[in-house]
């Protein structure tokens, strides 16, 4: 069963960003992983609480080939310069 992760970023330094976004593609490969959402365009259809900054989706074909992406020594020194550079809620849900 497919796993996705969903990131809400608020990015409070671009630059700061850099070096995990050239890095982070070759991480994901190793793993399984890809980019659906990359920050594109949004539109908030209801109003709640949910107010989105900047939306990143990324597809595994496991749960487990997330967590080992995840925790894996590829990616592991790449989440410090994320949170670094931007805040907000990282997920993981199994998907169809």
């Amino acid at each position: 069963m497919a796993a996705y992760l969903i990131a809400d970023l608020d990015v409070k330094n671009p630059a700061g960003l850099e070096n995990y976004r050239a890095k982070v593609g070759d991480t994901l490969a190793k793993y399984g992983g890809k980019f659906i959402v990359r920050a594109g365009a949004h539109e908030v259809l209801e109003t709640g609480q949910w107010q989105p900054k900047r939306i990143v989706v990324l597809e595994f074909p496991s749960m487990d080939a997330l967590k080992r992406w995840y925790n894996s020594p590829d990616y592991r020194p790449l989440i410090a310069e994320r949170k670094a550079a931007a805040a907000g809620p990282v997920v993981a849900v199994e998907g169809l």
